[in-house]
Formats: structure tokens, C-alpha cells, sequence
């Protein structure tokens, strides 16, 4: 689904990842982990087309995505932040723009159903943005992020700082978009729980890629 072969990323004159290969099969889930800094989220920058390698080639189903073009790409793979970005004033404003920018009929009933996958009532969307707790903010920008299911979801820390019932929620939806709807993975983490749960972990120290599980 997506490979990176031999990625490179420099900024301000500061290597930030050196000589990265590895490839995301269809359907798997992989965890990228190591200490602050080391470049895993410039990895999920790179791989949401956000940034580009200075070196190096990164694939999208068998196609180089510097020659895709951003807006169709990123309906395909989705990118979602540690600190969610909501637009608009209400809740409902996010939802409404994902329709828009696909010139497509605003669906409220498929919105609430999405909502309620990440137990979320219906009233939320008349909620003003800045109202919304930390974790309702998330699985708002996750819901929203999903309304037109990608094949691949890039997550970027996307359980830091919630409460451990949140956390849970989201991770248990998230295996469930994985194994029964066939959404590809790939997250960044530092809790350690979600770390000894993943099948497939790359590690990455100082921009370097260690090991391959």
C-alpha cells in the first residue's frame, strides 16, 4: 500500500531522516515508535504527502506520490493530528465541509451514524467548537476524518492526553475499522500499552530506522 524507499528528509540545513525503507501491506496496522525527535512524525508527514523527501521515493499503490495530486490523494489517505483542527463554529461545520470539497449532498443521518461508532450523541454537532472537551475534539476530527472511509488513516498520537475510557474507545474502533473495513494503519505512539499490542513495529532513533518487527 505504501512504501518508502531510501526517504531522506532535510530541514533547515538539519538531517531529520536518513535513508528510510520500508513498505505498509494492505490492511496491516503498523506502529511507529522511539524517543521525541526522532523523526517518526516527519515520517507521517511525508507519507500524507504534507512534506516532501529530499531523497528518496515514497509509493502509493505501486505509483511515486510527488506525481499524484494532493487533493485526491488525501482522500485515500487520511491524515489525523495529535491536536485535532475543526473548522467552523459548531461541531456540524467540519462535517459539512468534508461534502463540499467532494461536491456531494450533506448526509446529517450518515454524520450521527459516524458519530455514534465513537459514542458520540447526535446534539454534538450544534456544539460550539471551542466548548468540546479534548477527547469529544478527537473522535469529532476522527469521525470526520472517516466519513468517506480512506484506505489508509495516519495517526499521529491521536490518544495522548485522553482519559483511559476515550482511549479505549478509540483504539477498539480503530482495530474495528481495521479488521472488518480493511483500513490501513499507521500510528505514532508513546504509550507503552499500545507498543507491546502491535504486530509490526518500526523503531526509529535520531532519524535512523532500527528494526524491523
Amino acid at each position: 500500500m505504501i512504501r518508502f524507499s531510501g526517504v531522506n528528509f532535510e530541514s533547515d540545513h538539519k538531517q531529520i531522516l536518513t535513508n528510510i525503507n520500508f513498505e505498509v501491506a494492505t490492511g496491516e496496522t503498523l506502529t511507529l515508535a522511539g524517543p521525541s525527535g526522532s523523526g517518526k512524525s516527519t515520517i507521517l508527514k511525508l507519507a500524507a504527502k504534507i512534506i516532501s523527501p529530499t531523497a528518496g521515493k515514497i509509493e502509493f499503490d505501486g505509483q511515486d506520490i510527488a506525481e499524484l495530486s494532493p487533493a485526491g490523494y488525501r482522500q485515500d489517505v487520511s491524515y489525523c493530528f495529535q491536536q485535532p483542527v475543526l473548522f467552523g463554529a459548531v461541531a456540524e461545520d467540519s462535517f459539512k465541509f468534508v461534502y463540499e470539497i467532494r461536491n456531494q449532498e450533506y448526509s446529517q443521518e450518515h454524520v450521527i451514524e459516524t458519530l455514534q461508532s465513537l459514542d458520540l450523541k447526535p446534539d454534538i454537532l450544534k456544539r460550539k467548537v471551542n466548548e468540546l472537551s479534548g477527547g469529544e475534539k478527537q473522535r469529532v476530527a476522527l469521525a470526520r476524518n472517516t466519513l468517506f472511509l480512506p484506505k489508509v488513516l495516519l495517526l499521529d498520537e491521536v490518544t495522548t492526553g485522553l482519559d483511559l475510557t476515550t482511549k479505549n474507545l478509540i483504539l477498539g474502533w480503530l482495530d474495528q475499522l481495521n479488521q472488518e473495513r480493511g483500513v490501513t494503519l499507521i500510528k505514532v505512539t508513546h504509550e507503552e500499552d499500545e507498543i507491546s499490542d502491535s504486530k509490526h513495529i518500526l523503531r526509529i532513533i535520531d532519524g535512523r530506522l532500527q528494526n524491523n518487527e
